[in-house]
């Protein structure tokens, strides 16, 4: 499909002012197939040799002139205008449209995927097609609209001379369509390579502290360099195109020109042509070309505006892998009944989870816990349905997941992440970020003050209207989590999932997250995934998962009692608490 026919359902609505800008610039080159004929006039009226005549004939050509050329620069100014801002509406549009696609793509796109590559396609590409289509595009549409009328013209004036003019088109137009060809290539291996570029830029800026801790900027700018340098040379073959090609028409142009000159000067000495005439065969056959040398000199903007919809076009056909069924419905208000039944899970090697089965009646605070890499956050994403199982049912309130609207699923659950996720905003649109809803700063304050965090947020000059550094890094990380506990809470879901949330705390800042969390999971059905058992104790239920399955299953202090594979971790880790207690 062209990319043409692919923007097509983007230009719905802009039918009426298209159609302006098309009629400026039909009008606009009307203006410039009339431009050389007061000069023919005038050439024509001199060499006749009648002054007075000639002298009036001069001046009403020159007032035509001025004409001609004001209403030509107004009607380009006007298609100028219209395109930029219809290409301008259209590629937001596109941009949008990606950007909440790619939203949509499911955990698997993104775990393969690369952060800079995608950003380099959501602003870099839709960018690149929007810049394209007004500095490249909308003059090769005119010079193409300019050289239909003056073949029309030449051949009105002279179809034989017109004839001789013409013949390095079809040569010129092959050359372009296999140099172009080429160019196109070089393009698209550009485009990619800036894509890698983007990504490779991404990933360091997002781990500077850890590269500047190991001393690793060296290895990265050698990375970084390695892929602009190949980046480099894709660009170079690209201009070298480009430019033999541009070299190839003004060749053809003088051969063009040359061959023009000989016959057209025969026919005005034979009195076919008069000298006006041939002024303005010779000044038509250099707007002729014009088509064809302004494509050779845009070829390059034009082969990456090609290759950056393909890239484009390629991020909006892709499907999701987990999305609504056809015949998905609106979930129900949920209680919080969950129950996994059978569930089969791998990540493309080994089963995860093998037959797993786990029921939580609603409103109960469950702690899963086991080894790393074990299957316990993979319980939560096939909750959230980031994932769908392999085999087995997930059903809340005996209603499968799978046959409810994503949106409606996770509407109704809470979520805390080991990482929070915080934007480059107030701290009170953190907060509200998580209701999804409008909400007052009576309950932004309220939410706060649950997850205990209205105390560092009230010592701030600024309050709640701090800004957020990016990641959230002018803050500590227990009190990035709060601020997250602090959005679960705005929710007011039914079911909550916390996954690691007091991972890489010290133990003031833990003490202060389990605090938020007891008071968050209160009348919620809670799954909190952990390897800190003193916080799985404080939980209802302990599930210890083992070879993708439940292994040990009940209150803290039964499993203790049991003396299996939990007893032994609560000894492990409660010996190592110890040990850094002495030494600390």
């Amino acid at each position: 499909m062209s990319a043409l026919a692919r923007f097509r359902p983007y230009m719905r609505g802009e039918g009426l002012i298209l159609s302006g800008g098309m009629a400026a610039l039909l009008a606009a080159t009307a203006m410039k197939l009339l431009e050389p004929w007061p000069l023919k006039f005038v050439v024509d009226s001199v060499l006749r040799g009648q002054p007075t005549s000639a002298g009036a004939v001069i001046g009403i050509c020159a007032a035509a002139l001025i004409a001609i050329t004001a209403f030509r620069a107004v009607f380009q100014f006007i298609a100028s205008t219209i395109f930029s801002l219809v290409g301008g509406r259209i590629l937001t549009r596109v941009r949008s449209d990606l950007f909440a696609h790619v939203q949509r793509l499911s955990a698997d796109f993104h775990e393969k995927s690369r952060a800079g590559d995608i950003t380099l396609r959501l602003v870099g590409d839709v960018g690149m097609l929007k810049d394209t289509a007004v500095t490249a595009m909308l003059p090769l549409m005119g010079n193409v609209m300019v050289l239909a009328g003056m073949i029309g013209v030449m051949l009105w004036l002279d179809w034989r001379l017109a004839l001789i003019a013409l013949v390095p088109l079809p040569l010129l137009w092959l050359a372009t369509r296999r140099v172009g060809a080429r160019i196109g290539q070089a393009s698209r291996a550009q485009r990619k390579r800036e894509g890698a570029i983007a990504a490779t830029a991404g990933e360091a800026l997002a781990g500077m502290r850890a590269i500047q801790a190991l001393g690793l900027e060296g290895t990265v700018t050698r990375m970084f360099a390695s892929a602009n340098e190949r980046s480099l040379t894709d660009g170079v073959r690209s201009g070298r195109l480009s430019a033999g090609l541009e070299r190839l028409v003004d060749a053809m142009v003088g051969v063009a020109t040359a061959a023009i000159l000989w016959f057209g000067a025969h026919a005005v000495i034979s009195g076919r042509l008069s000298p006006g005439e041939l002024l303005v065969f010779l000044t038509y056959l250099k707007n002729t070309f014009r088509p064809v040398r302004e494509y050779a000199k845009y070829s390059g903007r034009l082969a990456k505006a090609a290759a950056a919809s393909d890239r484009v076009f390629d991020l909006l056909d892709r499907v999701p892998t987990v999305r609504d069924r056809n015949d998905a419905r609106p979930a129900p208000a949920f209680r919080g009944d969950i129950d996994f039944r059978g569930v089969d899970f791998g990540y493309g090697g080994d089963p995860v989870l093998r037959g797993l089965d786990l029921h939580i009646p609603a409103g109960q605070r469950v702690a899963i816990t086991g080894p790393s890499g074990i299957g316990k956050s993979t319980l939560l994403t096939l909750l959230l349905r980031l994932r769908d199982p392999d085999g087995g049912t997930v059903a809340v309130d005996g209603t499968d997941i799978g046959t409810v609207t994503l949106e409606s699923l996770r509407r109704q659950i809470s979520f805390v992440a080991q990482e929070p996720l915080l934007f480059s905003t107030t701290i009170a649109e953190n907060i509200a970020l998580g209701a999804g809803r409008d909400v007052t700063r009576a309950e932004i304050v309220a939410a706060a003050r649950l997850a205990d965090a209205d105390g560092f947020i009230a010592a701030l000059p600024m309050g709640y209207d701090t800004q957020v550094s990016e990641r959230g890094a002018n803050f500590s990380a227990g009190q990035r989590q709060r601020l997250a506990i602090a959005r679960a809470a705005l929710r007011h879901a039914p079911l909550l999932m916390m996954d690691e949330p007091t991972a890489g705390l010290d133990s003031a800042s833990e003490d202060a997250v389990a605090r938020a969390l007891a008071k968050l999971a209160r009348g919620r059905t809670t799954l909190l995934v952990t390897h800190n058992l003193a916080l799985a104790a404080q939980m209802d239920r302990v599930v210890l998962l083992h070879g993708g399955k439940v292994a040990e299953d009940g209150p803290h202090d039964a499993l203790l009692a049991q003396g299996g594979r939990y007893a032994a971790l609560w000894r492990l880790q409660q010996g190592g608490r110890a040990r850094d207690a002495a030494t600390g």
